[in-house]
């Protein structure tokens, strides 16, 4: 048994229509790995009853096991904005959410996130980055601004499977953003954070 398995034997039950996206991405998709899956998805849902944001920003739905975490922490009044870029992914994402009994807390935009994120009015509480490493950088500069003084940015991935401690192999480009993007928030005065090393790496980042 690893110290993952155990944890997860030792998790808040994931709920079953969570389990069901996880099997449905399993078996339709190439990628399954990008779900969040269930301790990363408990860790989501906690941190949301933790911050208690009324208005939350995820750039990177894949097929919306992330954001219906979010949504499951949410209180009543609070609503998520999810912006996936593949519109390939659209059917299957709504099938999720409307499986799910937070499918009112949650809005679907598919789209560029860059292209988006200007359009948005909301300030936000807490945005959640799990979208193209490769702009991980350029995200956080679109949504800063738009993050209230103190409130919440938490980043995916940023351990990339141990490859920001490996040589960079040529045309690697994804580990060189994450790489740029971890150096970038070390130094900047406008925040500060935090790197967890839990599942790939996720970094909390609090705006000053």
């Amino acid at each position: 048994m690893t110290v993952e398995t155990y944890i997860e034997n030792h998790l808040a039950p994931e709920p079953e229509y969570l389990q069901k996206i996880a099997r449905k991405t399993n078996v339709r998709l190439i990628n399954p790995r990008m779900v969040s899956g269930h301790l990363q998805g408990r860790f989501l849902k906690m941190l949301t009853q933790m911050i208690n944001p009324k208005n939350v920003l995820e750039l990177g739905t894949f097929t919306g096991y992330s954001a219906l975490c979010i949504a499951e922490g949410l209180s009543e009044d609070a609503h998520l904005h999810t912006i996936e870029i593949d519109d390939e992914l659209e059917d299957f994402i709504r099938e999720n959410f409307a499986s799910s009994p937070f499918e009112n807390k949650i809005t679907l935009h598919i789209g560029n996130a860059l292209d988006i994120i200007p359009t948005l009015s909301e300030t936000f509480d807490m945005v959640f980055i799990d979208a193209d490493k490769r702009q991980y950088w350029e995200y956080f500069e679109a949504v800063l601004p738009k993050v209230r003084q103190g409130g919440f940015i938490i980043a995916d991935n940023t351990l990339w499977n141990g490859k920001i401690l490996q040589p960079i192999q040529h045309g690697d480009n994804q580990t060189c953003a994450i790489i740029e993007f971890n150096d970038l928030i070390s130094k900047d005065n406008r925040i500060e954070q935090v790197i967890l090393p839990l599942r790939d790496g996720l970094t909390i980042i609090r705006k000053k």
